[in-house]
């Protein structure tokens, strides 16, 4: 196992310890899990000097927590809980995790002896061990929920060292910050994400799933190696003859309850989780808490560059909330029902993109246009690990862009019809033809993107990456309230994703020069905004 390159790679992040060939704890570590175990810890107090007594025995005393993270777990657990929710807590749940996480090195070495055991359409081993998936390296892990549950636990006692992860660009992983913003500036909806975490430990320990969530770097290759899809340039977009796909307005509900099968969009920060383990409290860290198994890939992916994208299918649904940012509530258990794939993954798909940052004005110019649609296709695409997909997907584009000036809408169809097909050959980890987009108002809000120049990003990148269909939801929005009637315009026009998109880029440079300071929408078809407005 030491001879492996992805467990070399991840050993300097993990606590267990390796002597050849075996993974252990040290004998003082077994101790203090044991003692957990037998449920003599029995209040916050104690829970924290658990935690130090285990650092000091995995020598992390020299990377200090927060400076209030002793005073966050004890006003979590002594004070803010029921007396009945404690005693379980200390009685039942925190035994049962400490008996979890004596056998992580056990859960360890299983899962490198089951690493790589997928098997691509040409036969192909493809890796599949935890690792460090790091920048500009596409790759995928798996991990059972089980042993997702066991990292858990190192993040809630705080045991992963954190000597170089900010020069790896890594998030923090342990929980001490999540419970010393409790204390230090106390609120109920960072109350009730920890809470969130609570409830799921609460779950696991009382019947462990079963499951198998992946993890995958997904990247444009900036380089065009005819193998794997490269990032497209401004004429793959304005020449692009592929169809745009359906569109549905949903003017309320959300993401993550979706009805049908669809890839749900995760509004991501560069880092994985934004503010998740700190004081964060909207959409992604809102996910991150409902669904706690996202916050694993935080051990192991580093953030995203322009070019990539990171996909994770499988992770299971714990809790049930309310509200948004500051009133944001754990509001009871949730039970997920989505049906297993082949793999044994959850069939829930959340694709994590980061949009520009507080773009201002900068965001209209070509550039940027191109680094949001680019950023928004590497996670809609679907990149099979068979390079035998990536290879056809890559030349039926090409073969599309240099003919689309000549094409009519029949050819149009039938090259998208070849591309459908190809993909259907090779795609060997699902079935994608029916899946498609659920979104919203990405990189809107406190990101400060133009909500109507992301809609059409979005629906563009859909088209492109042949999703069938792109669920919108506006989240109530006024400036998206006439998007269905401009939407349905668009679709009677029969444009193609390069009409529209030189469409958007056209309306992006008025902009940009002040000719324009009305929305695309209103810009686009002017006469929605007058009473006289009927559909044709």
């Amino acid at each position: 196992m030491e001879k492996r390159e992805d467990w070399r790679s991840i050993l300097p992040y993990l606590p267990v310890l390796m002597r050849s060939p075996s993974l252990f704890w040290p004998s003082q570590v077994v101790e203090t899990l044991r003692e957990i175990g037998s449920g003599r810890v029995d209040s916050g107090q104690l829970l924290y000097i658990a935690i130090t007594e285990l650092r000091n025995s995995l020598s992390l005393s020299s990377e200090p927590l927060a400076p209030s993270a002793a005073h966050g777990y004890a006003l979590f657990f002594d004070e803010l809980i029921s007396r009945e929710e404690c005693r379980k807590w200390f009685e039942e749940v925190l035994p049962a995790l400490g008996d979890l996480l004596l056998r992580l090195p056990s859960l360890l070495e299983a899962h490198y002896e089951n690493a790589d055991m997928v098997i691509d359409g040409e036969g192909a081993t493809i890796r599949t061990g935890l690792r460090m998936l790091d920048s500009q390296e596409p790759g995928i892990v798996f991990l059972t929920q089980e042993l997702i549950a066991a990292l858990l636990v190192c993040s809630f006692l705080c045991l992963f060292p954190v000597h170089d992860r900010y020069e790896k660009q890594l998030q923090p992983v342990n929980f001490d910050e999540l419970f010393a913003s409790l204390y230090d500036d106390y609120s109920q909806k960072q109350e009730n994400k920890i809470w969130c975490i609570i409830h799921y430990f609460q779950r696991i320990t009382s019947n462990m799933p079963k499951g198998v969530v992946s993890f995958e770097r997904k990247v444009l290759a900036w380089e065009d190696d005819s193998v794997h899809v490269s990032y497209p340039d401004t004429n793959f977009w304005s020449t692009s003859v592929i169809p745009l796909c359906r569109f549905e307005v949903q003017s309320s509900g959300r993401i993550e309850d979706h009805s049908s099968e669809a890839v749900e969009v995760d509004f991501a920060n560069e880092y994985l989780g934004g503010g998740a383990l700190r004081r964060g409290c909207v959409q992604e860290e809102i996910r991150f808490m409902i669904n706690p198994e996202l916050i694993s890939g935080m051990l192991f992916l580093p953030s995203m560059a322009d070019n990539e994208a990171i996909d994770i299918v499988g992770v299971e649904r714990f809790s049930s909330y309310k509200g948004y940012a500051s009133s944001f509530r754990f509001s009871g258990d949730y039970v997920d029902e989505k049906d297993l794939d082949a793999l044994g993954r959850r069939k829930t798909r959340i694709v994590a993109i980061d949009a520009l940052c507080g773009p201002g004005m900068r965001q209209y110019r070509e550039k940027y246009l191109l680094r949001e649609i680019n950023k928004a296709f590497c996670g809609f695409l679907h990149q099979s690990p068979c390079q035998q997909y990536q290879k056809i997907l890559h030349e039926n584009f090409d073969a599309a862009s240099a003919t689309s000036t000549s094409m009519d809408t029949s050819e149009a169809s039938n090259s998208y019809e070849e591309i459908r097909n190809s993909q259907n050959d090779y795609d060997m980890m699902e079935k994608n033809n029916d899946i498609g987009v659920a979104t919203g108002n990405w990189g809107c809000g406190a990101f400060g993107g133009d909500p109507e120049v992301k809609t059409i990003i979005q629906w563009l990148a859909a088209s492109q990456a042949q999703r069938p269909f792109i669920a919108y939801y506006t989240f109530g929005l006024d400036a998206l309230q006439n998007l269905d009637k401009v939407v349905c315009w668009i679709l009677l026009q029969r444009w193609t994703v390069g009409d529209l998109w030189n469409m958007l880029v056209e309306y992006s440079k008025n902009r940009s020069k002040g000719d324009t300071n009305v929305g695309f929408l209103q810009w686009l078809l002017p006469s929605i905004y007058d009473n006289g407005y009927m559909m044709e």
